[in-house]
C-alpha cells in the first residue's frame, strides 16, 4: 500500500517538472522574438563550397576526400572510384 501512496505525489512532481520545463522553453521563444533573433542560438554556418581554380574528388573505397588543381584526376592508383565533387561547366569536365 505504501508504493500506491507515493505513485500519485510522484506523477504530480513529474507533471510539474514537464511544465516548469515546458514554460521555460515558451519564455525563452518569447525572449527570442522580442529580440529578433529566430532559432535556436547558433553561428553562422560556414561556406562548404570549395575555393575557386579547386576540384573536389571523393573516394568512397578510401572514405576520403581530396583537391587537385583544375582540370586534373587524382594519382590513377587502385581503385579509381574517384567522383568529383566540383560543379563544373561542361567543357570543363575531367577526362575518364
Amino acid at each position: 500500500m505504501t508504493a500506491r501512496q507515493n505513485y500519485g505525489f510522484e506523477r504530480r512532481r513529474r507533471d510539474q517538472l514537464r511544465r516548469a520545463k515546458q514554460e521555460e522553453k515558451r519564455l525563452r521563444k518569447t525572449e527570442r522574438t522580442e529580440a529578433g533573433v529566430a532559432g535556436p542560438e547558433m553561428g553562422e554556418a560556414p561556406a562548404s563550397a570549395a575555393p575557386q581554380g579547386v576540384w573536389e574528388w571523393f573516394s568512397p573505397s578510401r572514405s576520403r576526400t581530396v583537391t587537385t588543381s583544375t582540370g586534373s584526376r587524382p594519382a590513377p592508383e587502385e581503385p579509381d572510384d574517384w567522383i568529383l565533387l566540383t560543379e563544373t561547366a561542361e567543357e570543363s569536365a575531367p577526362e575518364s
